[in-house]
């Protein structure tokens, strides 16, 4: 049965691209002011049952207060699970609307350089280490070295996904093979009722043993709220859009990214509601190129 995880993509830096980001935030997006926010909805999320946690080296300083949350509460390395990515660098620096908010970097280097720093926050604790948003061209899958290195990381190694070549790039993972083994284990990727397109793919890695993990299941917020386009979810489609999610055989975890004890614990109720009928949700689709091209366009607030 699939769970719930807390992605914390939107509770590391000041700013994000989800719908309402910026208004759940509120004013006080300083330092403290993030880690307080943090720790309390990762509080919500224990209290919840949530077990598994999900950062990222480009997430701000959401691998800082990550660690710190865990060591202050004494959470045990066998009581939880953690994941984290590396690919990207948070180049924002805490600026307001900063013209470049991260910058992506598959090479062995930058691998060298981010696996030491998530290590020294996370290392009790972290139980896989991904690619982040691994794409065909990125080329880190057919980089040799970043492959080997990879293979050699004393803990699981797995691949987040984006943008519309998602099934192939998960394809492409599930043959790699270092000295005859696999490299990667563990797949996270967006899928939710506007953009299904990887979910064969993802029952392929499924089947091949790997760990499904869903990102992004409300559309970066966009099924959060009630709209013309939601209204074949009923009126909470936020929870129906998760319970959509949960409903998939072939998922693992399921990521909120909520910002807020509310949103927090709103999301969790999807665990019992009923699934909605595939039928009813699956006008929903949309082509992959315009799903991913609306997403870029998206301001971060």
């Amino acid at each position: 049965m699939a769970v719930f995880g807390l992605g914390l993509a939107s509770l590391g830096r000041p700013e994000y691209l989800n719908v309402g980001h910026g208004a759940a935030l509120g004013d006080d997006r300083s330092v403290e002011g993030l880690r307080r926010r943090c720790e309390s909805v990762c509080d919500a999320a224990w209290e919840g049952g949530v077990r598994w946690f999900d950062a990222a080296r480009s997430y701000g300083l959401a691998e800082q207060f990550l660690g710190g949350w865990l060591a202050a509460r004494g959470i045990g390395a066998g009581d939880v699970t953690v994941s984290s990515k590396w690919g990207y660098t948070y180049t924002a620096d805490w600026q307001p609307h900063a013209e470049v908010q991260e910058v992506k970097d598959h090479s062995a280097a930058a691998l060298a350089r981010q696996w030491p720093q998530t290590e020294a926050l996370l290392g009790p604790w972290l139980r896989l280490y991904a690619v982040h948003s691994a794409t065909q061209e990125s080329g880190i899958l057919d980089d040799a070295q970043v492959l080997r290195d990879l293979a050699a990381l004393p803990v699981p190694v797995g691949l987040s996904l984006s943008g519309p070549g998602q099934a192939d790039t998960l394809r492409k993972a599930l043959e790699i093979r270092v000295e005859g083994q696999p490299v990667f284990s563990a797949v996270q990727a967006t899928w939710n009722v506007m953009e299904p397109s990887a979910g064969p793919a993802l029952a392929e890695a499924k089947a091949a043993g790997w760990t499904v993990i869903v990102k992004e299941a409300l559309a970066n917020g966009r099924l959060a709220v009630p709209s013309p386009a939601t209204q074949r979810l009923g009126p909470r489609p936020g929870v129906a859009a998760l319970a959509a999610v949960l409903a998939q055989p072939w998922v693992d975890v399921v990521l909120s990214g909520a910002v807020t004890v509310e949103q927090l614990r709103a999301n969790l109720t999807a665990r019992t509601a009923p699934a909605p009928d595939p039928d009813r949700y699956a006008p929903l689709a949309v082509d992959p190129q315009t799903y991913w091209r609306r997403r870029a366009a998206m301001p971060w607030t």
